[in-house]
């Protein structure tokens, strides 16, 4: 477990050093927080924001966290008191993310790939109205229907 821990902070610290050079990372999708755009299993490829300079609301970007790298939109950019804060949501999440300032932004999605695991591409255009509640309850239940699914497999072994 320890091992574990300490090889993604390893893997985490090179992919934060690869964007603060100037690198394009790719990295696989986990999660739904942003489906139906991007799918758990899609390889996503993240530029820094070095290259095409301050994002934009609507984009999807990378956000530093501890444990790593989040994959959100940007819904909101606010100015208070001369400091801009960045808000991201993701797709369906059913509230925004904690206001960071522009050093908590590792980068933007700029392309992504599909996998055996996820045959459908991911849709990364900039979009700043996402129907948040269709997605959640999509989410909802997409995961359902995997339970039953599983569920069902169970029952008949």
């Amino acid at each position: 477990m320890n091992n574990w821990r300490n090889g993604h902070s390893i893997v985490k610290d090179i992919g934060f050093t690869l964007l603060s050079e100037g690198k394009t990372i790719r990295i696989k999708a986990h999660g739904y927080s942003m489906y139906p755009c991007i799918k758990p299993g899609s390889q996503i490829l993240i530029e820094p924001l070095s290259v095409k300079g301050l994002p934009r609301q609507g984009e999807i970007i990378a956000i530093r966290r501890e444990s790593g790298l989040i994959v959100h939109r940007l819904s909101k950019i606010e100015t208070k008191n001369g400091v801009t804060w960045y808000i991201a949501r993701g797709d369906s999440n059913a509230y925004p993310d904690n206001p960071i300032q522009i050093n908590k932004i590792a980068g933007r999605i700029v392309g992504a790939e599909t996998t055996g695991e996820n045959p459908v591409p991911a849709d990364i255009k900039i979009n700043t109205k996402p129907d948040y509640f269709l997605n959640r309850l999509r989410v909802i239940f997409l995961l359902v229907k995997k339970k039953i699914q599983l569920t069902a497999k169970a029952a008949k072994m």
